[in-house]
């Protein structure tokens, strides 16, 4: 929370005080932490929200305190398991005929402190933080780049910085599970998606981002001790989704290059001095075939 505090002295208010009517947004893992607080945000700003669930019931509990609050009333719900990819393409087939987008938020995420597997067969940290991101982005990049200022903005994690891209073994089937470092390498993996998106569609703006460690359902679930150490000192979900708010709203953060991650309204470097994680450019464009060949896997062909 420190770190936000006097980041935030520097902020110019007026760059969030925007009005957003008109503009489509979605939000995954929009029930809950920073997806709720973002969707929010956003509501209040008067954008028509997507918010897509897992959970029917909590979903609509969300639902239900955004539009109370914030007194708009175009707050869409839609329950998608992100760990699911046919469940994806088959989402972004219908919401590309019946909706518009401006903005996409990748927010859903889990971390699993146990390998365990989808009824897909992929490991659920990979499948919901990597495959998913890739899916639900590429199949709504058709619709974004119709788009007037298309966005796509990914919540990673500063865990991250500590894992170099490791393409031997997605899903993390090799030796020990660690779930926080699976976690972490996952993080890494929508950072260099985020690098890789950038490159390849020239008219949306990607980026990627930390929220800082806030005090989230998540953290508490996943990560008990680090939560019981750090309870007083985490941010507030509203601290943690505010970059993901001005990097969705804010004219300031498109005048920036494609394709960087983000703390606190900067961008920041995505390697630490001295931590040997870069990769090598083929390693990053392997990522990417993996992946589309994933996801091509579980892509149903419709009829006609």
């Amino acid at each position: 929370r420190g770190g936000y505090e006097s980041a935030s002295k520097h902020f110019n208010p007026a760059d969030v005080e925007v009005d957003v009517a008109g503009r489509s947004f979605l939000v995954t893992g929009a029930n809950s932490g920073i997806g709720k607080a973002t969707a929010k945000e956003i509501a209040r700003r008067g954008g028509t929200v997507h918010l897509v669930c897992r959970n029917k019931e909590r979903a609509e509990v969300a639902k239900e305190e955004i539009v109370t609050e914030t007194g708009n009333q175009n707050i869409f719900l839609h329950i998608v398991d992100i760990s699911n990819p046919k469940e994806i393409w088959k989402f972004a087939e219908k919401f590309q005929k019946e909706h518009k987008l401006n903005v996409l938020i990748n927010n859903a995420g889990c971390m699993v402190n146990n390998r365990e597997l989808t009824e897909d067969g992929l490991e659920k940290n990979f499948a919901t933080n990597t495959l998913g991101t890739y899916i639900m982005t590429t199949a709504l990049v058709p619709l974004l780049e119709k788009a007037a200022d298309a966005r796509v903005i990914t919540v990673s994690s500063g865990g991250m910085l500590v894992q170099k891209l490791n393409i031997s073994d997605l899903q993390s089937g090799s030796g020990p599970f660690d779930g926080t470092m699976v976690y972490a390498q996952n993080k890494r993996q929508q950072v260099v998606l985020t690098e890789q998106w950038a490159k390849a569609h020239r008219n949306i703006h990607f980026s990627v981002m930390h929220p800082g460690w806030a005090d989230t359902p998540a953290v508490r679930s996943s990560m008990p001790d680090f939560y019981e150490r750090m309870k007083n000192s985490l941010r507030t979900e509203e601290q943690g989704a505010d970059t993901v708010v001005w990097l969705a709203v804010s004219a300031e953060a498109t005048k920036l290059p494609s394709g960087l991650f983000f703390q606190d309204r900067q961008p920041v470097p995505t390697h630490l001095p001295l931590a040997y994680t870069q990769s090598p450019p083929e390693d990053e464009e392997k990522l990417m075939e993996v992946l589309e060949e994933f996801s091509q896997k579980f892509k149903s062909v419709s009829p006609g």
